[in-house]
């Protein structure tokens, strides 16, 4: 499994600025080992972001997308609310992770 998610979210005026750093390689098929040989695709291709068990962000991601992606964005909330944060890659690995909005 992968690293945990940074995730940090900041409520002002009504609305929360949510940050995410995603630990994940992100291959894009292109590069080549020591050996020559093709290092396989290997990316993150969904994430989903839900504020109280309501979608804020659905996103697709492709092998262009660099090593460790950053995210930025904002929404309109509240102090408190539950910001879950998930991922699946290419491979289907998965990953999850939780913050609250201060």
């Amino acid at each position: 499994m992968a690293d945990p998610m940074r995730v940090r979210a900041a409520e002002n005026g009504g609305i929360v600025d949510v940050k995410i750093l995603m630990k994940h390689d992100m291959e894009s098929g292109q590069r080549k080992d020591a050996a020559g040989k093709t290092i396989p695709a290997w990316f993150i291709s969904t994430t989903n972001v839900k504020a109280n068990g309501k979608d804020v962000l659905n996103g697709q991601f492709g092998p262009a997308v660099s090593k460790d992606p950053f995210l930025n964005f904002k929404y309109k909330g509240a102090k408190g609310d539950k910001i879950v944060v998930s991922w699946v890659d290419s491979k289907g690995d998965k990953r999850t992770d939780e913050a609250t909005a201060s």
